[in-house]
């Protein structure tokens, strides 16, 4: 097996200058630079990856804490941050939370304790100990999916990166209103989430937009989850005036909602018009096929490294939210045909 000093001879430089190039501890010339990495390349040399972390008090790896791995939406956003780390040389340590805070603050304490040198954490709804938590330990970290209320300029910065909620939801309210639909009901996620408070606000603005007024029966809580929204849905459809459209603010759920339509033998968009936030593979492979907002999930994890990668290179610039566009997937599950609808635009601050 290859040792440092095996390259440094190959090289024709000292052992110091490869550790150099290796660990990015001092500047290396372009050229001499090249040099050994050509000659590590030659002679098939592994670096020692707990030595290099010994040297630089980095470990090259990044804790990733997000509830629901196995929703498809979150699937994507790890496949996004997997390749972003791997792209940039960083390995990843993965846990659940399952959106609880108090276990939440437990897997971000063992991430920690792992010697991660960031995190990348999808916060639950009550993120009081995991901020906690990180603020007292400086842990580099961006929040994901579910912003934070944050002042900028506070001792502990949190950068922030997801997608647009309020505005999307909006433009499904505003389209079935446009079809006709005077009663369109949401099922909401679970209270305390930003993406729950900021799709209810895109609802109530869709309303207002429309010219309909705001009725608190036709919203219900799902709570972010199958079992959960059909339930709510049920609940919707008993009413004495039940709706003639459904808004769902996530994939799961759709499926919850679309499980409780099959049981009262309803038909969509026949009996009832349906738009969903969340896109997932199969959204197309429904009858009919499912109008609804598309997050770029991927796009959203491979940001997520981005910004905790300028983190790490300058600690002490401002905190920043990164908001990245959704896009309309109009389907027909909402009761029209297929036609392109412009995408929507996302922000910076």
């Amino acid at each position: 097996m290859a040792t440092m000093a095996d390259v440094a001879r190959s090289a024709g430089v000292s052992v110091a200058t490869v550790s150099h190039v290796l660990n990015g501890t001092r500047p290396v010339l372009p050229h001499t630079r090249q040099a050994v990495l050509d000659a590590m390349d030659e002679l098939g040399y592994t670096p020692n990856t707990l030595a290099r972390s010994l040297v630089t008090s980095r470990t090259r790896s990044i804790g990733l804490a997000v509830s629901a791995i196995s929703n498809p939406y979150f699937t994507e956003i790890l496949q996004g941050v997997e390749a972003g780390a791997l792209e940039h040389g960083y390995s990843l340590l993965i846990a659940d939370p399952h959106d609880d805070p108090e276990h939440e603050r437990k897997v971000v304490q063992l991430l920690h304790e792992r010697r991660v040198d960031g995190m990348i954490v999808a916060p639950s709804a009550d993120p009081r100990q995991l901020l906690a938590y990180l603020g007292r330990h400086k842990v580099p970290t961006v929040l994901l999916d579910r912003l934070v209320d944050l002042p900028a300029d506070g001792p502990t910065r949190f950068d922030q990166v997801c997608a647009d909620s309020a505005v999307p939801l909006a433009q499904l309210v505003t389209h079935l209103a446009g079809l006709g639909h005077r009663r369109i009901a949401l099922v909401a996620g679970l209270p305390g989430l930003s993406t729950t408070s900021e799709r209810l606000t895109g609802y109530r603005e869709g309303l207002a937009t429309a010219g309909l007024g705001y009725d608190e029966r036709l919203v219900v809580h799902g709570d972010s989850e199958s079992a959960g929204a059909e339930r709510a849905t049920a609940a919707l459809l008993s009413l004495a005036s039940p709706p003639t459209a459904l808004v769902t603010a996530n994939n799961a759920m759709t499926i919850g909602a679309l499980r409780a339509l099959r049981g009262r033998g309803m038909s969509v968009p026949d009996d009832i018009a349906l738009c969903c936030f969340d896109d997932f593979a199969w959204a197309d492979l429904f009858a009919p096929r499912l109008t609804a907002i598309a997050q770029p999930s991927r796009e959203i994890g491979a940001q997520a490294v981005r910004v905790l990668l300028d983190r790490l290179a300058a600690p002490d610039r401002p905190a920043r939210t990164l908001r990245l566009p959704c896009a309309f997937m109009h389907r027909t599950s909402c009761g029209c045909p297929e036609q392109p609808l412009p995408s929507v635009k996302g922000t910076i601050s």
